[in-house]
């Protein structure tokens, strides 16, 4: 069972004030620590365990600079095989030219089952996995939280709302984006890093794949970034519930809401 995980490196932007930067468009992330996405921990973790069960092999594939190797570096001291990282230069892809370049890349790649994130941290577009698997003409499923291989298929459990699970059987090869929760991910031990840095993590560029500035143009833009407006906080209501619904009404009312 051979196993491509994509995986991402992010910002750390938990408790800490955000800024936005001079153009508006972003948050300064200069002093920002960066970690592996929350997702992708589960994702690998995931393949990583097939991998034990099965045999075959789990590549993890990242776009991005050599900084961003380091989640690449987790991911094969988690038990990955090897590593691919594509630079993608001066481009800041979005995430239709990020399901693109992966999808080039993969294309050349041997594989059953392709992992991704449900979403990252820093954007929560959750569109990657998707696109990807369209550009790919695979089969797919979303939000999986269990999955058992099985002949030829996969069986996934996908969250619906409500608590409520779809269950369904694909065929392979598939793409599947994980959920957290999935699985326990494994610590990264310091035996795990050493026999890491012996595993190959190959770097390709967008022109060795064969892409030109013409085929980079994105299809997402951001107009605007902003911080949410400080408000005096949540109004408690208080008395019978005839008597909330009434102040409810009249608060709507009052804030132009027809009912």
């Amino acid at each position: 069972m051979n196993i491509i995980v994509c995986v991402k490196r992010v910002p750390l932007t938990q408790e800490v004030d955000l800024e936005i930067d001079d153009t508006g468009k972003k948050i300064k992330e200069d002093a920002l620590a960066y970690v592996i996405n929350d997702w992708d921990n589960y994702a690998i973790e995931a393949a990583v365990q097939l991998q034990e069960n099965l045999g075959g092999e789990v590549t993890a594939v990242t776009i991005g600079n050599e900084d961003d190797e380091e989640v690449l570096r987790r991911a094969l001291a988690m038990g990955a095989d090897r590593a691919i990282r594509i630079d993608p230069g001066d481009l800041t892809p979005d995430g239709y030219l990020n399901a693109k370049i992966l999808a080039k890349t993969i294309s050349d790649l041997d594989y059953d089952l392709i992992f991704t994130r449900v979403q990252s941290e820093d954007h929560n577009t959750g569109m990657v996995g998707i696109m990807l698997a369209e550009q790919l003409g695979l089969a797919h499923a979303a939000i999986v939280n269990s999955l058992e291989p099985e002949d030829g298929t996969v069986k996934v459990h996908v969250e619906l709302e409500g608590g409520i699970d779809e269950v369904s059987r694909i065929q392979l090869p598939a793409l599947l984006t994980i959920q957290t929760g999935i699985n326990e991910p494994r610590y990264v031990s310091i035996m795990g890093i050493r026999k890491a840095k012996k595993k190959e993590l190959k770097v390709v560029s967008l022109a060795e794949l064969g892409f030109t500035p013409d085929d980079l143009t994105p299809q997402t833009f951001i107009e605007e970034v902003f911080l949410p407006p400080e408000t005096d906080g949540a109004e408690m209501i208080e008395g019978s519930p005839a008597e909330m619904a009434e102040t409810i009404i009249r608060i709507m009312g009052e804030k132009g809401v027809t009912v």
